[in-house]
């Protein structure tokens, strides 16, 4: 299971878009609610979306029983920085889902993935992608403590999946440590 057990639960997509992950989130679990934060507010967002600056969440701490971000981390010049406020913000738990950058090659295959994917949205293109290690230490440094940590999403189907599934994604499950709050 993902998301924390205590129900009902309050959550933040941080870098939603259009809030089309949240939503879906929200419709497979029973008593799970949602509401996101973007650099850029699309008009057409389907869960309540506020504008943020990509580094500080407009939050207090503890405002949320978990924290979703997707996609978002290596879109910044500092994910550590990010990571941090996401564990701020969160009481319990953050869900990350992002990439894992280990070689010259992941490096390439991110980066075009990346482009492909991002060129006509105006999204910020850093490529700052973190390999396993950065990560670690990336968790550590914002206050989290992994409880999960899956790597084979089967995301594409073959004969994609052997170019694009390799290892270079994954998804945590991180507790937030009492370390991060004093």
């Amino acid at each position: 299971m993902m998301f924390p057990e205590s129900r009902p639960l309050k959550g933040l997509d941080v870098g939603c878009g259009a809030g089309e992950l949240a939503l879906l989130l929200q419709q497979s679990t029973q008593e799970v609610s949602l509401e996101g934060v973007d650099v850029l507010v699309r008009p057409n967002s389907v869960i309540p979306v506020a504008e943020f600056d990509g580094n500080t969440l407009p939050f207090n701490e503890n405002s949320f029983d978990f924290v979703v971000i997707s996609d978002v981390l290596h879109h910044t010049d500092d994910p550590v920085a990010l990571l941090k406020e996401c564990a701020r913000v969160s009481r319990t738990h953050v869900l990350i889902k992002d990439h894992l950058c280990n070689s010259k090659l992941d490096e390439l295959i991110l980066g075009l993935m990346d482009w492909v994917g991002n060129r006509g949205h105006g999204v910020y293109l850093p490529y700052n992608y973190l390999s396993t290690g950065q990560w670690e230490a990336a968790y550590e440094q914002a206050g989290l403590t992994v409880q999960l940590d899956e790597r084979h999403l089967a995301l594409y189907p073959f004969p994609f999946s052997l170019i694009f599934d390799q290892g270079l994604h994954f998804i945590a499950r991180c507790t937030v440590t009492e370390d991060v709050r004093v």
